[in-house]
């Protein structure tokens, strides 16, 4: 069975915990590091199977992350890690393994870098893409300042897929000489890697000659430094250059090409470290990894342990829940509405298993689209479809479609094209922390003129919403929806009909009228029971839109009730909340409006019921505000 997170952590092994430093890794000798290596794994497959957590990713880096400590020396310099939920391990080594067994639980380690967490995190990141622009900004900043520092930055070969990605290569080498790119090159994001770019990589890796490639490099693992080194990659390169293309596509960009190597050859990847850092001149190093590397389950199936909740140890198994989520009900909804039109086509950016559209391509490949992490690619390649009548779903978390947000203004919505935005996610992501909460949608999309934006209340409705949306024709919608279930009811259940911007009145009062955007009406529900028992005559509203509002509905309660209460799961800025404030004072209607939602900052990682509670997401927080006017 899953033991729970609060009980007794797991022990150490004796030289992780010693590790109380980077200092430590590097006075170890040698013949120690593949016990600590094996130490590390031990330490996150127990750890994790607790708390849950990306473990595929970590089990992959063990190996290069312990070479990169033994050669550099952070603080002084910087690793940057694309996404970073691949830091467990330099977490680990870099005075926190004591607390590995707290990560992504409320109070302990955050589940990527967090700059406030630790100095050795130079740069906190949750969103792919980000780890080439930034170690270049450091390293421009170290050249002005004239130090000699390093800076590395460790990005998965799904990071090449990324627009950012590719904009920092065309400037590296204008921009510094003294740089150190590392391709960790597993095949995988989160799902299989999709397109030109990931088809080059693992052409590279899978081609005869990659695997003389690689015996070659180990052969001058006792006799690389120096002119040795240099020898050993000029062979490789030239080994590599004659795959594919006439030259590595890298140096196209200006940046040397070393590789590709073993990345778990730990002795290799010590050696090829302590080469880099005297050069004087950008450079790429191209190692292979396995995804799960240590652990059998992981590696049967690294989407599903990309990043997961508690499992059993054994067979990595994970407890199922009887209640479907609401990326379960899209999946099937989607690909159910598309078999009877043949119009609808479903779209997502490297995201087929989060967003459950894996059983859309699975059922309808030939109407199914991955474009990789490429979520501005996704929204336009959604609005050029859009264009010629089909009638795109574009399902991706909320926290990434702020990427997309200049297509979304720009493209979609001036052109008042019908794409179908679908936010998973929408609302707080629990243990992921900051970097995943979908808790800015309604704020960035509330402005856009013309696009409609729905949240569903319960399963039956957001079937019914996902429905209406593959009828509406006239312009772009959006529909925001959490991370599991809403209420669990079933999803067969009546449901009153989806008219455009209309909300639905679930009960009339004349005292308070109470207003629960999706996931939080059934707090507004909750806070209806307490105001009755105290005597007070209280309207349940069910508003659906969040843009358009329903004007008649809301301005017809603000007349007759002393005071409105809002919920929602978002931030109160610019929020649902302030969507009704604003239509209110547009009419004229002073009526005092209350608001439950979360503050303005950014929120901390933890259980969802104990971050509401903290920050007063709660029927009680709603009574106390709304008992003030009484």
């Amino acid at each position: 069975m899953t033991t729970s997170a609060s009980s007794e952590p797991p022990a150490l092994g004796p030289l992780l915990s010693a590790i109380r430093s980077p200092d430590d890794v590097k006075a170890l000798p040698e013949a120690d590091l593949l016990t600590l290596a094996a130490e590390i794994r031990h330490s996150l497959i127990t750890s994790l199977s607790r708390t849950g957590g990306h473990l595929g990713p970590n089990l992959g880096v063990v190996e290069l992350s312990i070479a990169l400590h033994r050669v550099f020396s952070t603080p002084k310099d910087n690793f940057v890690f694309d996404v970073a939920h691949q830091g467990y391990v330099h977490k680990m080594l870099t005075g926190r393994a004591p607390q590995i067994h707290t990560i992504r639980t409320y109070k302990g380690l955050n589940g990527f870098l967090l700059r406030s967490e630790s100095e050795h995190d130079s740069y906190g990141a949750g969103h792919a893409g980000t780890a080439l622009s930034a170690a270049l900004g450091m390293a421009a900043a170290r050249d002005l300042a004239q130090d000699d520092s390093h800076v590395v930055a460790v990005a998965g070969d799904a990071a090449f897929t990324c627009g950012p990605t590719l904009e920092a290569l065309n400037n590296i080498a204008e921009t510094t000489k003294k740089f150190i790119v590392v391709l960790n090159d597993n095949e995988w994001s989160i799902d299989k890697n999709v397109g030109a770019i990931a088809r080059y990589f693992n052409a590279l890796q899978t081609h005869p000659t990659y695997a003389s490639v690689r015996n070659t490099a180990a052969d001058f693992v006792e006799k690389i430094a120096g002119k040795a080194v240099r020898k050993l990659a000029h062979k490789v390169e030239e080994g590599a250059k004659n795959l594919l293309f006439p030259n590595v596509l890298f140096e196209k960009f200006g940046l040397r090409y070393y590789g590709p190597i073993d990345g778990h050859d730990l002795p290799l990847l010590v050696r090829t470290f302590e080469h880099l850092k005297t050069l004087n001149e950008p450079v790429v190093l191209h190692i292979i990894t396995e995804k799960g590397r240590g652990y059998q389950p992981a590696l049967d199936n690294p989407g599903k342990f990309h990043g997961l909740g508690a499992y059993h140890i054994n067979d990595g198994s994970t407890d199922v829940s009887a209640t479907p989520t609401c990326s379960d009900i899209f999946g099937r909804t989607v690909t159910d509405l598309a078999k009877s039109d043949e119009k609808v086509v479903a779209i997502t950016a490297a995201m087929p298993g989060g967003t459950k559209l894996e059983i859309f391509k699975k059922e309808l490949p030939q109407r199914y689209y991955d474009v990789g992490i490429a979520e501005e690619h996704a929204a336009l390649f959604a609005c050029g479809m859009a264009t010629r009548a089909y009638k795109p779903f574009l399902a991706i978390y909320s926290t990434f479609m702020q990427r997309a947000y200049d297509m979304i203004i720009h493209d979609m919505a001036l052109q008042n094209l019908p794409v179908r935005l679908c936010m998973d996610r929408g609302g707080l992501s629990g243990d992921d922390g900051p970097t995943h909460h979908g808790l800015f949608d309604i704020g960035y999309l509330r402005p856009v003129p013309g696009i409609v934006h729905m949240q569903p209340a319960n399963e039956a409705e957001f079937v019914a919403m996902l429905k209406w949306m593959a009828a509406y024709e006239a312009g772009p919608t959006a529909i925001r929806y959490p991370r599991g279930p809403i209420d669990g009811s079933p999803l067969d259940a009546p449901v009153a009909p989806i008219e455009l911007g209309k909300a639905e009145v679930v009960a009339e009062g004349s005292d308070v009228a109470l207003i629960g955007l999706g996931t939080t009406f059934a707090m507004a529900k909750q806070t209806k029971a307490m105001l009755e028992a105290r005597g007070l005559s209280v309207a349940l509203i069910n508003p659906r839109f969040i843009k358009p509002l329903d004007a008649s509905v809301l301005e017809r309660f603000a007349r007759q009730c002393k005071v409105l209460c809002t919920f929602e799961d978002h931030v109160l800025h610019n929020g649902f909340g302030c969507g009704v404030i604003e239509l209110l004072h547009d009419s004229g209607i002073t009526t005092p409006v209350e608001r439950i939602g979360w503050p303005d900052e950014f929120v901390e990682h933890g259980k969802p019921d104990t971050l509401m509670n903290l920050h007063g997401l709660t029927a009680e927080a709603a009574f106390d505000k709304i008992m003030r006017h009484f």
